[in-house]
């Protein structure tokens, strides 16, 4: 006589995501934007406030923003006015504006003497790692938010990420600049990231007279 076989039995175990906020992290209001600047000024915090910048102006992923190298940035002893990189889950380069807030603040951070032969932006503080690794910047990104009283689970690295281009949306609509701006290679990428809705769409349409 054959023994059935019976499902096997897992023990019940809590789900990874209990108690957190999960999907996409928000993007920061410019008042946040403000509010982590001053702060990071007022302590005089010239990586930080240069890496925050750097962060919201060329729109990376954080994988590409801690590898950023000293060469992309930099020409003839100046901060160039436009940069780009190669992104490393595309590899294809995207380019990107550096306002003059954020040059000011990299020049600063340039003078550290951490800074002096690295070849790195963001160099590790340890021999073995030659930059601050993608778990180091999560954690930043968490000081961060925390100071100025947000909701560290409702943001993240790619919070940086989003903040600039939402607003961008936000003021022109113009779903192709976002996505050229992000490195997308689909439209459809741009549109989940963003959380473009019927609504915005039909909001835009609705301001438009021909």
């Amino acid at each position: 006589m054959q023994t059935p076989n019976l499902p096997a039995i897992r023990t019940l175990r809590p789900a990874w995501n209990k108690g957190r906020i999960v999907g996409q992290k928000r993007p920061l209001k410019p008042k946040h934007v403000w509010a982590i600047r001053v702060r990071l000024e007022l302590a005089e915090n010239h990586r930080d406030l240069a890496l925050f910048n750097m962060a919201i102006d060329t729109k990376l992923r954080g994988c590409d923003l801690v590898r950023m190298k000293v060469v992309d940035v930099m020409a003839s002893g100046q901060i160039r006015e436009r940069a780009s990189v190669l992104q490393s889950k595309t590899q294809k380069p995207v380019r990107f504006e550096i306002s003059e807030g954020t040059r000011a603040s990299v020049a600063k951070w340039m003078e550290d003497p951490l800074m002096v032969g690295s070849e790195y932006l963001w160099p590790g503080r340890f021999h073995e790692r030659l930059y601050i690794s993608t778990r180091q910047y999560a954690r930043i990104v968490r000081d961060w938010v925390s100071s100025i009283g947000l909701e560290v689970t409702a943001y993240g690295t790619h919070s940086m990420r989003r903040t600039k281009v939402t607003q961008i949306y936000k003021k022109t609509g113009n779903l192709r600049a976002v996505q050229l701006l992000l490195g997308h290679t689909k439209m459809d990428s741009t549109v989940r990231y963003l959380g473009v809705e019927l609504e915005d769409a039909l909001a835009i349409s609705e301001a438009t007279e021909i």
